[in-house]
């Protein structure tokens, strides 16, 4: 039989990974025995933390899928975040927390929920299909919530994910708190990582109407640490603005520890920023206080104000 590949969106994220390990888990459980779990890019820091700590693989690495291969997709649904050459698979199934972005010939089966996390929804498909939750599985799905929601502040956060926390966490026998906390600051470390690295660790084009647009976001324990290389940060967004033709590039520097954002703003377009949240960039940036969630916080606000 065919292999079946499970994979999330390009830039992968803890939720990205995670999800697509527990996912060909559950087809396992369920049955398909030749469900694999890959990904599309390189892991970042802090999934990098969850599966050190858990002493698990990561995922298969891959580009792109064959003309009717047969795939599974986690924490996406858009074709432009997918596999190359998605639009010849076979898509069976998709899981995911975000917006609907296409469209097929055929039927198939769609999980999709208002919820804070994909693994939040995976959680309730084991509890559905009466498939038992390991202390591994537990560990790599509370991880991603943990990730999603920043330790349940972030205003995606539902009470399906705070209840699936509290459950996991006790399977998982993990305090979440001090887990999270420590997952958390673990991907907030850049030193290792090149400009370019970091302008593409988590970023997505995301078109606010007619401005062509990128926003990309990054964790903190400290934004002065990240502003001291704002003048190599904004060199390589205007490099990728030239390369890209884009109207605004938004680089979100996110404060976990205090819950605020401080945002640098390039392009034509950059203005867009102070209409949508009445605030007046100095020297193209600007603390935008409460601002966490990029899906809730940036896109709906930007969106309406373009």
């Amino acid at each position: 039989m065919d292999k079946t590949y499970i994979f999330g969106h390009k830039s992968p994220d803890t939720d990205t990974i995670t999800s697509s390990l527990v996912m060909a888990n559950l087809e396992k459980e369920l049955g398909n025995d030749n469900a694999v779990a890959c990904r599309l890019g390189n892991l970042n820091k802090e999934t990098e933390y969850v599966l050190n700590y858990l002493g698990i693989d990561a995922p298969e690495l891959i580009e792109s899928v064959e003309d009717d291969a047969n795939v599974i997709l986690v924490d996406h649904n858009s074709p432009s975040e997918s596999a190359d050459n998605i639009e010849n698979a076979k898509i069976l199934k998709v899981v995911d927390h975000h917006k609907i972005a296409f469209e097929t010939a055929y039927p198939l089966f769609v999980r999709s929920e208002p919820v804070g996390c994909t693994e939040t929804i995976l959680f309730k498909l084991y509890k559905e299909n009466n498939v038992e939750v390991s202390k591994e599985i537990a560990s790599l799905m509370l991880s991603a919530i943990i990730s999603d929601t920043l330790l349940l502040k972030s205003p995606t956060t539902t009470e399906d994910d705070v209840k699936a926390v509290k459950e996991l966490a006790e399977i998982a026998e993990l305090d979440y708190e001090e887990y999270g906390l420590d997952m958390l600051k673990a991907g907030t470390d850049l030193s290792d990582f090149s400009i370019e690295e970091i302008l593409s660790l988590d970023a997505k084009q995301i078109d606010f109407k007619d401005v062509k647009s990128i926003v990309n976001q990054v964790n903190t324990a400290s934004i002065e640490e990240v502003l001291e290389m704002k003048a190599d940060l904004e060199e390589g967004m205007n490099k990728i603005i030239e390369d890209e033709n884009l109207d605004l590039f938004m680089l979100l520097i996110t404060d976990i520890v205090n819950s605020n954002s401080q945002v640098i703003a390039l392009g034509k377009s950059a203005e867009l920023v102070e209409k949508a949240y009445d605030v007046k960039l100095e020297d193209n940036t600007v603390l935008l206080e409460g601002v966490v969630s990029r899906k809730k916080q940036v896109v709906p606000i930007m969106t309406e104000n373009a």
